[in-house]
């Protein structure tokens, strides 16, 4: 739940293409009108990756203010663990209350263009592009042209994919919610995470002074982000070692309001993106990750310090800065795996034991 859902092969030569010897045939049709489905995975119930099923269904048709896109890879996320298994149960008052309403899963992804709508004047058969929108797990899909963005020129459509709900969610967590500014010190509690490899790089952009949390494992690839300190978490209690931080990014949800609030200055911001699995024991079913948020209103009247906890909005102009962002060698997209389409339950369940360091992606 870390980002709400605002958001081209080739033709290839068939024999049917190539003119037999004198005989004049009419142009080939594209290869979009020459096949009416394609594969997706799709899901009828919520549960364990198990629900998530490899399926024929019918390509998308596009409309005059739409992108065809032909996905080669999208990414895992947060937001698909939480439509797949529907929780939390509150969540499922827009999700669906004993099924999901929306069959299609994921949401990051990135393509070339294969067709455009008449109204279309951005983009062009052929672009390299990347966004966020609902049904990414799948060979097309369907985006209007303004939630698309072209893909950074210095990276892969594999990187493209893994930018969207993680990237955003580092970038509106530190400029909007936790009101980054230069010379300020900040710490990325799970920094080697899908949002934490994005937010150590994004930190850094704005000339902070920045300390990452993470396993032992870990320490090099977080270092090699650009973090000023790390933290080995199983030697060492960032809560308790006497540093304090103007900002900390809380991505991983494992402490108590008091152990932020005892790491953080006086006036201090601690903005809360992500939880642990346990936030989903049969207690923590309904409200999940949200208990720590919901303490905090309690606390905020007679506290100095600042705890926000939001969901990021997938949006295009925050696309835009992060692909300026990378195209400037300030970030790199970090890929911990590659799985193909055939395998998302697989990478899912890779993504449930919480071991992942950057993005899991799928090939399509």
């Amino acid at each position: 739940m870390y980002a709400s859902l605002d958001c081209y092969a080739d033709p290839k030569l068939t024999l049917e293409t190539i003119p037999a010897p004198g005989k004049v045939t009419q142009p080939a049709l594209p290869a979009t009108d020459q096949k009416s489905t394609m594969k997706a995975v799709v899901y009828q119930r919520y549960g364990s990756p198990d629900v998530l099923e490899l399926k024929e269904v019918d390509k998308p048709v596009v409309q005059d203010d739409e992108v065809l896109v032909r996905v080669k890879a999208a990414s895992v996320n947060p937001a698909d663990w939480h439509y797949m298994t529907g929780l939390p149960y509150i969540a499922r008052m827009s999700m669906g209350l004993r099924r999901p309403k929306d069959p299609k899963t994921g949401v990051d992804m990135a393509g070339v263009v294969e067709a455009i709508g008449k109204n279309v004047t951005e983009f062009q058969q052929g672009d390299e592009v990347f966004c966020g929108r609902s049904g990414a797990f799948a060979e097309y899909a369907c985006v209007p042209e303004d939630k698309l963005v072209r893909k950074p020129a210095n990276i892969t459509l594999e990187q493209a994919a893994a930018i969207p709900i993680a990237a955003i969610t580092a970038l509106q967590a530190l400029r909007d919610w936790g009101q980054i500014r230069p010379g300020q010190k900040v710490l990325i509690n799970g920094a080697s995470g899908g949002v934490g490899t994005f937010a150590v790089q994004i930190a850094k952009s704005f000339g902070v002074e920045v300390t990452g949390v993470c396993s032992t494992r870990n320490l090099d690839l977080v270092r090699s982000l650009g973090a000023d300190h790390v933290v080995d978490y199983t030697k060492e209690d960032f809560t308790k070692n006497g540093q304090r931080y103007d900002l900390i990014l809380d991505n991983a949800g494992n402490r108590s309001l008091s152990d932020y609030r005892r790491a953080l200055v006086p006036k201090g911001i601690l903005v809360i993106v992500g939880a642990t699995k346990g936030s989903y024991s049969k207690e923590g079913r309904w409200i999940g990750p949200l208990a720590l948020p919901i303490k905090s209103l309690f606390l905020r009247p007679f506290v100095s310090q600042k705890m926000v906890f939001r969901i990021a909005k997938l949006n295009k102009p925050d696309l835009l800065v992060l692909k300026e962002l990378i195209e400037r060698g300030k970030v790199t997209p970090v890929i911990d795996s590659r799985y193909p389409l055939s395998k998302v339950p697989d990478a899912v369940r890779y993504f449930e034991e919480g071991h992942a360091r950057g993005k899991i992606v799928i090939t399509v």
